[in-house]
């Protein structure tokens, strides 16, 4: 095991919430990083969690490679073969795109986590984190932003 490094023991917590809100463009992923990052830096604290949680069962969060767009398209590719719009699924009444959607935020997340260290977003190089709309139509979705530390 690595070196471990205790940073904030001791330090009074503090919690800060918000809200973004994300218009989709239909189907696909919508980076919201800049606006994560914005939010961390407005809140002054240098060290904690942030939780990142969607409100909506047919769109989803993902931390993905944010350099080379065909990682995203190869996603979408992906998520086609795994839930595919084109069967014969009970549930309707929204639209063909709306059970596909549903599996598809079942099969990704609703909630992530990152850790904030030194007042940044402890990502890696070429992370990202993203809003993914699984339905073909734009929507506005609401992220609630929670974040906790010293």
């Amino acid at each position: 095991m690595g070196r471990v490094e205790v940073i904030a023991a001791g330090e009074v917590t503090k919690q800060v919430s918000g809200r973004l809100t994300v218009r989709t463009r239909g189907q696909g992923f919508t980076e919201i990083t800049a606006e994560a990052a914005s939010f961390v830096r407005e809140s002054g604290l240098h060290h904690g969690l942030l939780t990142v949680f969607c409100r909506h069962t047919s769109a989803s969060l993902t931390l993905q490679e944010n350099a080379d767009p065909d990682v995203r398209q190869d996603l979408l590719a992906a998520l086609d073969r795994l839930a595919p719009r084109d069967q014969p699924y009970v549930h309707h009444a929204e639209g063909p795109d709306d059970m596909p959607g549903h599996i598809r935020t079942m099969l990704t997340d609703a909630v992530l986590s990152v850790p904030l260290v030194e007042g940044r977003l402890a990502l890696g190089t070429w992370q990202g984190l993203y809003v993914v709309e699984h339905r073909d139509r734009p929507h506005r979705r609401e992220i609630v932003l929670h974040l906790v530390g010293a």
